[in-house]
């Protein structure tokens, strides 16, 4: 005979196992094919096999990025004279007011308005009073 609680246990396992072949044959997509795309060392030739649908921008695209690696910048700008006179004439921008919250996180109508108040140290003058004497 068998026990509810064993019984339970079957009747739930056969469930999630249903579920999960339901989900496997029924609703889980199948995997696309790898799109990896190769070329040989000089960039020419192209494996055209593992092209999809947008085969003629993917090979657009591998064109351009593999020109991209060719560019070679002229440096002689650095050394002309004209690039040695300039000058930087940035502008330094300073703050006018305080914006915002002093704690953005303190809920409102406990926010202190007024500057906080810095005490410096009162420096000792130079004439202090002598200590009295028993």
């Amino acid at each position: 005979m068998i026990t509810p609680k064993i019984r339970n246990i079957v009747i739930f396992a056969s469930i999630g196992t249903v579920l999960v072949l339901i989900y496997i044959f029924f609703i889980r997509q199948p995997s696309p094919p790898p799109t990896l795309i190769s070329s040989s060392s000089n960039g020419v030739a192209l494996d055209t096999s593992v092209f999809d649908q947008n085969s003629s921008v993917a090979r657009d695209f591998l064109t351009l990025l593999l020109n991209v690696k060719n560019i070679k910048l002229n440096d002689a700008i650095f050394a002309d004279n004209a690039f040695a006179s300039l000058r930087d004439s940035s502008i330094v921008i300073t703050q006018d007011t305080v914006e915002g919250r002093p704690n953005p996180f303190a809920p409102f109508g406990t926010d202190n308005l007024s500057e906080p108040i810095i005490e410096e140290p009162i420096a000792e003058e130079e004439e202090s009073v002598p200590p009295v004497q028993p």
